[in-house]
């Protein structure tokens, strides 16, 4: 699973953590449902956002219109689930396969890894040709036209040829930003508020530069070392001034949000105020987790604070060998066990990806008491109480 937005479990709240799942899962069976089974590896963490801001936006006087029973899937360690559904997770869908496709197609040109042999690069082209046609189709159905992301996938190459020393670095993030700036300003036509455009495609253009510069900032030693293309040495652009770009991003998507006329922004405003600083923290390099364990009395870890935690009791419904193999060999292939949240196959206890063991979040949420209240006037000036 990729993404710039990989917000801390902890942080999120029981609520916002479900609410953020059901997300995730809507967009992973969107992709299923309109596109077949392979395009399911594109999902991801940023395109759901497109699914969050059209729900949040919603007239529907109920959020269970928004919602449906998904059966049993080995990434929820074979549970029913509560997922979104609609117009969002279909155009999360389809910005998701056509950005994917882009990105396959740039692997190809680059001759990175794999996509240097020529069998390779040919079935990744087919894949490419086939996830951009499915995009198309999928946005169509929800009146967004995907050209205008194929036209700046399209001059992102012509753009970075062109960059050298002295070029601004915001010339070369120009094409993402305007990609995510249509997507994001498209939530507010399919929630029934076209006011909302106009601050949501600020917000999408800011979201699309900070994506761009995080990614260059976390590729930069591995694209050095390989001599692949990176914005950041080509404009010969330094972190100290990536940084500031950044956090100007952050800023101004903040400002942005506040212009947004939401029904329920409680989850939108989470990710895109609050986990946007932890992510680029992380990508410098800054960030580091206050969430941890803690438990009183005769139970406390060993060590204090952060030590290991005691087993709970065992549990009652454990599987057999047989079903626990199984269950096992599902989690297993679908990469569950290093990028999401599952059940242990035999025991059902809770358990938690290595990629998801939270590490970038001391700041508990820039400096509040993780009350649960995090927006109520303590982290900023929004009182939004998410």
């Amino acid at each position: 699973m990729f993404g710039i937005v990989r917000p801390c479990r902890p942080r999120l709240g029981e609520r916002l953590k479900t609410e953020w799942m059901a997300h995730l899962c809507g967009l992973c069976l969107a992709l299923r449902s309109d596109h077949g089974q392979f395009a399911r590896v594109v999902t991801n963490y940023d395109g759901l956002l497109v699914s969050v801001l059209t729900e949040a936006q919603s007239l529907a006087p109920e959020v269970g219109l928004l919602r449906r029973t998904a059966g049993p899937c080995p990434l929820r360690g074979m549970r029913t689930a509560s997922v979104a559904r609609g117009e969002g997770a279909r155009l999360a869908a389809a910005v998701s396969l056509v950005l994917a496709s882009a990105k396959v197609r740039d692997h190809v040109a680059d001759g990175d890894g794999l996509a240097a042999r020529r069998p390779v690069a040919l079935a990744a082209r087919r894949v490419a040709d086939r996830w951009g046609r499915a995009g198309a189709r999928g946005g169509a159905v929800v009146g967004f036209d995907t050209a205008v992301l194929v036209d700046a996938v399209d001059r992102q190459a012509g753009v970075e040829a062109l960059a050298g020393p002295g070029t601004p670095v915001l010339a070369v993030t120009e094409p993402t930003e305007t990609a995510t700036a249509a997507a994001f300003a498209h939530t507010a036509l399919l929630a029934g508020r076209p006011g909302n455009a106009e601050p949501l495609a600020e917000a999408g253009r800011l979201f699309g530069r900070l994506a761009h510069l995080l990614d260059a900032v976390e590729d930069l030693e591995t694209d050095a070392a390989s001599g692949a293309w990176n914005p950041l040495t080509a404009t010969r652009t330094s972190l100290t001034e990536a940084r500031r770009l950044a956090d100007d991003a952050v800023h101004g998507i903040r400002l942005a949000l506040r212009e947004v006329e939401f029904s329920d922004g409680r989850l939108a405003h989470r990710l895109l105020v609050h986990e946007l600083p932890a992510s680029v923290g992380r990508a410098f390099g800054t960030a580091s987790c206050g969430h941890r364990p803690e438990l009183a009395g005769p139970y406390a870890p060993p060590g204090g604070p952060g030590g290991p935690v005691p087993p709970g009791p065992p549990r009652r419904d454990r599987r057999g060998l047989l079903a626990g193999c199984l269950v096992w060999a599902g989690l297993a292939c679908t990469c569950q066990m290093c990028c999401g949240e599952y059940e242990d196959p035999w025991t059902r206890e809770p358990k938690e990806g290595l990629c998801h063991r939270c590490s970038d979040c001391s700041d508990c949420c820039e400096g509040c008491d993780c009350c649960g209240n995090c927006c109520d006037g303590c982290c900023c000036d929004c009182n939004c109480n998410c």
